[in-house]
């Protein structure tokens, strides 16, 4: 249950990331067996935002790519499960480009990326993966360049913000350090505000958990500051502006979030209680939002 909800906040929080550089498709299947990839982003000639705002991610978009981000250290049969994917991938762009009479251009051929938390030298010796430290840095391993194949190893890589929006995806202290910088970055960041509303629901679902291990209390714990923070922020962001409706607006879609999260999709009910939220304290709703049940809520939040 916990794994999976790190593997949902994993694919939502790539999707995020990428959907302005390019299409994405969360999951594709691929023929054969069947098979799931986890995130297949395919760029845009004209992406929306400039790939600097990426850092080091920024840098595996210049080509179609898969993503498989892996909660738990990656093992030698996941891996080879990743290239197989990758390997009845390239085969299905190859026979297109024969069907119309063309060659696949290297632009078109597809990388895959492997993000794993840590792996052993001995995992990453069997598969002949080397460090690319001119062109790359720590933490970025490569396997023969005809593999097209990058294991991203989180936890090497160093800390600085090219690499914070890969180091969210680590686990324990590490993932920890790049909340913390990622709550720092300016608002003006485009990334940062959707980032924190996903690592708020990554939170709200493993609060559903009854038994968290003690990593997920650890995350829970620092998580549980960043909604009010951006709740704060929204108003400071309206009282500058002048805009009560964006201030409003950003508290109704704060909220929304954790609503859809915990009971689906909004209803005439649910979409009444939220009328009500929005304009309660954070202080008073968000202990509520949490633990209360939707009978509960609605009991306690009703329109007079």
């Amino acid at each position: 249950m916990t794994r999976f909800i790190h593997d949902q906040f994993a694919k939502d929080y790539l999707e995020e990331l990428l959907t302005p550089y390019g299409t994405i498709q969360s999951p594709r299947r691929v023929a054969g067996e069947v098979r799931q990839i986890d995130l297949w982003f395919s760029p845009n000639p004209e992406p929306r935002l400039s790939p600097d705002t990426l850092g080091l991610l920024a840098r595996t978009l210049n080509h179609p790519a898969i993503f498989e981000p892996y909660r738990n250290p990656v093992t030698a049969s996941e891996i080879r499960d990743c290239v197989l994917k990758l390997l009845v991938i390239a085969a299905e762009l190859e026979r297109e480009a024969r069907r119309q009479q063309t060659q696949l251009p290297d632009s078109r051929q597809p990388h895959l990326w492997i993000l794993t938390p840590t792996a052993s030298d001995n995992l990453l010796d069997g598969f002949g993966a080397t460090l690319e430290r001119e062109t790359w840095g720590d933490g970025i391993y490569h396997l023969a360049p005809r593999w097209r194949t990058a294991i991203i190893v989180i936890h090497q890589l160093p800390r600085h913000l090219d690499t914070l929006w890969l180091r969210v995806l680590g686990r324990g202290r590490v993932q920890q350090q790049a909340i913390d910088e990622l709550g720092q970055l300016s608002p003006d960041n485009p990334f940062r505000r959707n980032a924190l509303m996903l690592l708020n629901r990554l939170k709200a679902d493993l609060e559903t958990n009854n038994s968290p291990n003690p990593e997920d209390r650890e995350l829970i714990m620092r998580l549980s500051p960043l909604f009010d923070q951006q709740l704060e922020a929204a108003q400071l962001s309206g009282r500058q502006q002048g805009l009560e409706q964006g201030r409003e607006q950003e508290r109704r879609e704060a909220i929304a979030s954790l609503l859809e999260t915990r009971f689906g999709p909004l209803d005439n009910e649910l979409s009444q209680l939220l009328d009500i939220l929005i304009q309660r304290p954070s202080s008073e709703i968000m202990p509520r939002l949490l633990q209360l049940s939707r009978e509960e809520l609605t009991e306690q939040f009703k329109s007079p």
